[in-house]
């Protein structure tokens, strides 16, 4: 699905509009009673909110749902300021959370300043749900400048505050996620039925996996219906090498990029007649001749371990860290032709092999090109004597993989097998079960980094899967007045309204994009536009023939 080019299908012109009704009045798009997964209108704000949705068959058995919900303007909404540090300042992702919470007594303290410096200050104090694997509770406190119409007069109070030495951000309070609030909110949907699907969902990384795509570019390449971006991926250069997926990589049945130990994985089966989502570790060893080695990674920067959840050794931490690299100067990482060009540069040493897994080159310092078909294994620190010991030129290394699911069992993708990496567990079982601890969301000491990436409402890309077997990919705008976000506990709490049994978040904020027939959807939310992602999920027609 990478490379390969394939033709579009006709397109079904089939329209259903309709309004929130009861469940029993909504219009199916399944002909023949099969159950819709939009049988309820969406849990956000207060009931009764409007809501209109309309559907259109892109192919057989591929449905987009368009939902809106809520009133264009709230007048309980205003913009304000929040003083802060940005993360923008030490971090260069656009997504990466400000400084905004702190305690109590520090919060009264900076308000009291501010207001002697002319501003209108005060202190909120912030609290968070409870999840399945977090206690939630107060989180800090923030505190904000003035009460705003516009952003641009928001923006200009932040001007004066940065002239008497203070730092803030302009932010709609439509995003704090407030039970309260009347929207509105753009939710799009694409429904994949096995039972009369004939084309292929899979995942695409491009031409290399250390390269950026736009979603739209993904899809054009290949001549999708429909697309979604997917996983995380490095997109820090400090981090490792941009667009290499951080977390689990399996395409057409390959792992090419290792788990972040047990976090969940999004698997499509069969080319998408068949998704689940669980969770994933793995395995892997370079063995020659008299002994074997176990590795630490594949297709990445050796020393560097994106969203961590490593191995023993790694700092901070072995445990999966979201939005943090943690490092290792003692690593043993195999590269395959699909990493890109050329392997990573620097010091240690490296085994290159060919396609019958001979040893034809060591190299030192390591980085350059991999024989077609061949691959090789980079070491770095104590694992450069390791690695020279155990390979010589002329002499044949093996390296193999295995990932696990949760039970420790060996998953054996095949050829028709893709999975794409995510957190938090959203949906399990039909019931609501986020788990942002167990997946590294819950920053130790950093409260301000879960306030703004899981309790306060960004732009968002789910997947999941329906009781029928009906994979279930969904995109939410966020971070505009047009459009509010989710948080991640609204993003369960919709999964589980579109019927899904079990739902994981994707990559969100300014990654989500849909495309469908060439075409943006959705409102991406980087100033730039569109942004370049490490992977996409892709929606593609029948092959004749095939």
């Amino acid at each position: 699905m990478k490379k390969r080019l394939w033709a579009t299908g006709a397109v079904l012109g089939v329209l259903t509009t309709w309004a929130a009704l009861p469940p029993a009045a909504e219009a199916s798009p399944h002909p023949g009673g099969h159950p819709s997964p939009h049988r309820h209108a969406l849990p956000l704000g207060p009931a009764g909110l409007p809501e209109t949705r309309t559907t259109t068959t892109l192919q057989p058995g591929v449905t987009l749902t368009r939902i809106v919900r809520g009133n264009a303007q709230d007048p309980a909404l205003h913009w304000t300021v929040e003083v802060s540090i940005p993360g923008g300042d030490t971090s260069p992702d656009p997504d990466a959370p400000p400084t905004a919470l702190k305690d109590r007594a520090s919060a009264d303290e900076l308000t009291a300043e501010l207001r002697r410096d002319g501003f209108e200050a005060r202190a909120e104090e912030v609290r968070t749900p409870a999840t399945a694997d977090y206690r939630g509770g107060t989180l800090g406190w923030r505190v904000r400048v003035g009460t705003f119409d516009s952003q641009a007069a928001a923006t200009a109070e932040r001007t004066r505050l940065r002239a008497a030495g203070h730092t803030g951000s302009a932010v709609y309070t439509g995003w704090d996620g407030a039970t309260t609030d009347r929207g509105p909110w753009h939710v799009d949907v694409l429904t994949i039925d096995p039972r009369t699907f004939r084309g292929t969902l899979g995942a695409s990384y491009g031409p290399d996996l250390e390269g950026r795509e736009t979603t739209s570019a993904l899809s054009a390449s290949a001549t999708a219906t429909a697309a979604v971006n997917a996983g995380f991926f490095v997109l820090d250069p400090k981090a490792g090498a941009p667009g290499d997926p951080a977390g689990v990589g399996v395409y057409d049945g390959r792992l090419l990029s290792e788990p972040v130990a047990g976090r969940p994985g999004l698997v499509v089966h069969d080319n998408g007649r068949r998704t689940e989502i669980t969770r994933l570790t793995w395995r892997g060893r370079i063995t020659g001749r008299d002994s074997s080695l176990p590795l630490d990674g594949v297709n990445r920067v050796p020393g560097l371990i994106r969203n961590c959840g490593g191995g023993a050794g790694d700092t901070p931490t072995s445990l999966p860290l979201h939005d943090v690299t943690c490092t290792d100067p003692d690593e043993l990482v195999t590269f395959t032709p699909e990493y890109g060009a050329r392997t990573p540069g620097g010091e240690g040493v490296e085994a290159v092999l060919d396609a019958h897994e001979r040893v034809v080159e060591l190299r030192s310092p390591r980085g350059g090109t991999i024989p077609p078909g061949g691959s090789s294994i980079q070491a770095t620190g104590e694992r450069v004597a390791e690695l020279t010991a155990l390979a010589h030129v002329g002499h044949r290394l093996s390296v193999s993989t295995t990932l696990l699911d949760a039970r420790g069992r060996r998953i054996s993708p095949s050829p028709r097998t893709d999975i794409v990496n995510g957190g938090p567990e959203l949906v399990r079982d039909g019931r609501i079960h986020v788990t942002p601890a167990t997946d590294g969301m819950v920053h130790p000491g950093d409260p301000s980094w879960y306030y703004g990436w899981v309790h306060k409402r960004n732009p968002r890309t789910l997947a999941g899967v329906d009781a029928a077997g009906r994979t279930v990919l969904v995109t939410a705008d966020g971070r505009g007045t047009g459009s509010l976000g989710l948080s991640i506990g609204e993003s369960a709490e919709v999964a589980k309204s579109l019927g899904l049994r079990d739902a994981v978040n994707l990559d969100g904020g300014g990654s989500t994009t849909m495309v469908a027939e060439g075409t943006v959807l959705n409102s991406p939310s980087d100033a730039a536009g569109e942004r370049p992602v490490g992977d996409a999920l892709l929606i593609l027609p029948h092959r004749h023939g095939s």
